[in-house]
């Protein structure tokens, strides 16, 4: 049996991605995501923790979106692998990071809320908005 190296992420966007390119000219996007949880404590006292992840996009595809469409606040669910990079500073301390990567084959990003809705139309001005769904037929039984 084979491992699998997968990250799933839905968050928002802490800053506005940066990007750049590589020495050989490839493009690379790179953002932070903030994912939260909130409960309840004993006494009724709510409670969040926040988690900050860093995301790097690799896949040469990818980039232009983020560039043109992802800004800080929006809503994005990610899909990538966990990477670990290990690098010496000016003061000779070792320093490790932990990233979500999104190569050219493996991983996915989805535009979600107000910003996705104007990506598909600015991609696709020719095609129509997909219709709403009807919450109020949809019955709140779960077949399972």
């Amino acid at each position: 049996m084979s491992c699998i190296n997968k990250a799933i992420l839905l968050g928002n966007l802490g800053r506005d991605p940066e990007i750049r390119t590589t020495s050989d000219g490839k493009p690379i996007a790179q953002f932070t995501l903030a994912t939260s949880e909130t409960w309840s404590a004993p006494g009724g006292e709510r409670q969040t923790r926040t988690e900050w992840h860093r995301v790097v996009v690799f896949n040469d595809h990818l980039v232009p979106v983020v560039e043109k469409f992802l800004k800080k606040g929006q809503k994005v669910y990610v899909e990538g692998q966990i990477r670990s990079r290990k690098w010496t500073d000016q003061n000779g301390q070792e320093n490790t990071i932990r990233e979500i990567v999104i190569s050219r084959f493996r991983g996915d990003i989805v535009l979600l809320g107000e910003r996705a809705s104007l990506a598909s139309q600015n991609e696709s001005s020719d095609q129509e908005e997909p219709p709403a769904l009807d919450t109020d037929s949809m019955s709140d039984d779960i077949p399972f």
